[in-house]
């Protein structure tokens, strides 16, 4: 993958202390996420669904700036902090999202076979990326966003593992692009396949990347279908958090990024970490303990709603400061093995998911 040097990228690294020099930066990373939500209600207004979501259209945006305007120093300190704090807290709060009783209902073995698919294909999926060539990190990056929650995952293993900015978003920008492909296309699949609508659920469930994409996916087979595959979806994505505390210790044995690199734009290098308090990031630790007051029934469920949606925007507004990190010439560069990698993921994550269905005799 092309490189661009340290002194062509802003340098999203961690931010200075001071409000004021946050300042700039943070500004601009809000405008963008703005911009990116205003093209997602108009296609919501224009077509009656979302094709790109506002994270994929933030990071967009945000490198189509910085391909035309490189930031300068007063505007590094608040972009790095959007990056990467925010990014973290998003993290945090996403763990409210998880419920215990949600996963009793599922039923265990059901549980069993979603954790299953997702430990097989996430190892197998990245050996894929590593065989087209794809750096550590970024086949890492494109191996937990197919086999978890696509754009959610990376977002959230990036500063685990300490992807850089043209990582983050070459692995976003291919994901998001084949997300709309499966959407349009899962439905045909299991219409030729001839699954039930329960059978057909499970498998939008366990292969596509948003819960909102699944919705829509399974929405032509009837409720059921609908049901069925928000509850897999659901399942699939409390997987994330014991995968980040797995690549939160494999993050030190990670291959040295080589000199001239882009950016790391969230955490702290893995090759640093040296214990247990700096191996596990704190967000890891908020994650799991939001779950925890989630299950226990100590968070009021008044606050669940809005919790959800900050961080869905704090996660935009990073990806978004993200973006400005990037020049689209150096993401392209690398389109071919990328794509490839996601395709070949996406196929074997297929398979598998239908070998699970049939054993559970969901079909």
């Amino acid at each position: 993958m092309t490189t661009i040097t340290p002194a062509d990228t802003p340098p999203l690294v961690r931010p200075t202390k001071s409000p004021r020099s946050i300042l700039p930066g943070l500004v601009l990373s809000i405008a963008v996420t703005a911009i990116a939500y205003g093209i997602e209600r108009a296609e919501w207004r224009l077509f009656g669904k979302a094709w790109l979501e506002a994270l994929v259209v933030a990071i967009v945006l945000g490198s189509l700036v910085r391909s035309l305007w490189t930031p300068g120093p007063a505007w590094r300190s608040g972009i790095g902090f959007s990056a990467k704090y925010l990014l973290e807290f998003a993290v945090v709060l996403l763990g409210a999202s998880v419920s215990g009783a949600t996963v009793l209902a599922a039923g265990l073995p059901l549980l069993i076979g979603i954790a299953a698919v997702v430990a097989v294909v996430i190892p197998l999926s990245f050996g894929i990326g590593r065989l087209l060539g794809l750096p550590t990190r970024m086949a890492l990056l494109v191996a937990c966003g197919n086999s978890i929650c696509g754009n959610s995952a990376i977002a959230a293993v990036a500063p685990v593992i300490g992807a850089d900015s043209e990582e983050v978003a070459s692995s976003i920008a291919f994901t998001a692009v084949l997300g709309v492909a499966v959407v349009l296309g899962l439905p045909l699949l299991g219409i030729a396949l001839g699954m039930s609508a329960l059978a057909y659920g499970a498998f939008a469930g366990l292969t596509v990347y948003a819960v909102p994409q699944v919705i829509a996916a399974a929405s032509p087979l009837g409720a059921t279908a609908v049901q069925m595959g928000t509850l897999v979806k659901l399942m699939r994505v409390l997987m994330l958090g014991p995968v980040c505390l797995v690549l939160s210790f494999i993050g030190p044995r990670l291959a040295p990024r080589p000199v001239g690199a882009g950016q790391v734009t969230a955490g702290e290098d893995p090759a640093k970490r040296l214990n247990f308090a700096t191996m596990v990031p704190w967000f890891i630790i908020g994650f799991i303990v939001m779950a925890l007051a989630r299950s226990l029934g100590l968070l009021p469920t008044t606050i669940l709603a809005p919790t959800a949606t900050l961080a869905t925007v704090l996660t935009v507004i990073s990806m978004a400061a993200l973006g400005l990190g990037v020049d689209l010439r150096t993401v392209a560069s690398a389109g071919g093995r990328v794509t490839a990698a996601v395709i070949l993921s996406l196929v074997l994550l297929g398979a598998i998911s239908i070998a699970l269905i049939g054993m559970l005799h969901l079909a």
